[in-house]
């Protein structure tokens, strides 16, 4: 049986994949940009999703209202893992989360069509502090993933879950390095 807490994620050697979902606007930018450029703001937390079935549940397969456009943003490891390395567990103490750099919580991972599953998956919020590292330096490229959804999202409405599921992107566990491992686990 596999750990309640375990990162799957699309990745090679030197980059992991995170989801977002964001408004027309700032997907717009962002994609013509080829970076995070305004709107996106670099006032706020911005929350990052290795597993797509979780931001699937969470936007609604891009139906939600400002979460319409679904990007793929290829970020380094180095910068995933120097993230992670800075995280307080949302549920530490309310004055360490106050003052953490990264935030992390963990929440039921998600099937296709939204059902929670019996083992978990991280969310990273990248504090304000370290947006503009996360914007110029950790993230590689981005790709619109919306077409996809949007196939998926009715394939799965028509019955066809299995068919969906091909146009998933391909996630496994992710490897962390032992101390990264039970700082996210134990919160320290």
């Amino acid at each position: 049986m596999a750990p309640q807490h375990q990162i799957r994620a699309d990745y090679d050697a030197r980059t992991i994949v995170v989801y977002q979902a964001y408004a027309p606007a700032i997907a717009d930018a962002a994609l013509r940009a080829g970076r995070f450029v305004a709107p996106f703001s670099f006032q706020r937390m911005t929350w990052i999703k290795p597993s797509f079935t979780w931001l699937m549940h969470r936007s609604n397969w891009a139906r939600k209202p400002g979460q319409e456009r679904v990007l793929a943003v290829r970020m380094t490891r180095e910068g995933w893992e120097e993230a992670l390395s800075q995280a307080v567990l949302t549920t530490a103490d309310p004055a360490a989360v106050a003052q953490a750099a990264v935030h992390v919580q963990w929440d039921p991972e998600r099937s296709p069509r939204g059902a929670a599953l019996n083992h978990y998956s991280i969310q990273v919020g990248v504090g304000r502090h370290l947006i503009r590292t996360f914007t110029d330096d950790w993230v590689v490229s981005l790709t619109d993933l919306t077409p996809h959804v949007r196939k998926a999202a009715s394939l799965i409405g028509n019955g066809h879950a299995a068919k969906a599921q091909r146009l998933f992107p391909a996630e496994r566990v992710y490897p962390l390095p032992g101390a990264l491992e039970k700082r996210l686990s134990s919160g320290g």
